[in-house]
């Protein structure tokens, strides 16, 4: 009984690691190190002017059709001009992307001096939140 418990063990030691499936419950065995959300747009050069100048996004890679920004030290956005793309615009429909920040309050008045227009403060799962849209018509979420 001993001896066939130490193999059994031995066996599930050999397994290799798999991603875990839809349903199967258990964390994934690869390492995301870095995400970027790529906005294709038809407004690209509106597009680049909100995230540098109005968000003042430091930029990553600058080329004359893409433009990746920093959101943190593991997380990106880029803006893409479509004409280059194979992928179009989707013109912010159904897209929100949610940016986490210190201070909502201070971060929606800096965001207002910009000229960013962002919509009243609200409380929203219990945090402090407020939106912006940019040129595109993306939703911007930002909360803490």
């Amino acid at each position: 009984m001993r001896n066939e418990r130490i193999v059994n063990r031995l066996c599930v030691l050999r397994e290799k690691p798999r991603i875990a499936r839809s349903g199967q419950g258990g964390q994934r065995t690869m390492n995301i190190r870095k995400t970027n959300t790529i906005l294709y747009c038809s407004r690209w050069k509106d597009q680049v002017d909100f995230y540098e100048q109005i968000l003042g996004l430091p930029v990553l890679t600058r080329k004359d059709w893409f433009v990746e920004f920093r959101l943190g030290p593991n997380a990106a956005l880029s803006v893409a001009d479509e004409r280059r793309a194979t992928i179009k615009s989707a013109t912010g429909a159904g897209i929100t992307i949610s940016v986490r920040v210190d201070d909502a309050e201070r971060a929606r008045t800096e965001l207002a001096a910009a000229g960013a227009n962002p919509e009243p403060m609200r409380t929203v799962w219990g945090s402090r939140a407020f939106f912006v849209r940019d040129p595109e018509g993306t939703r911007l979420e930002f909360w803490s």
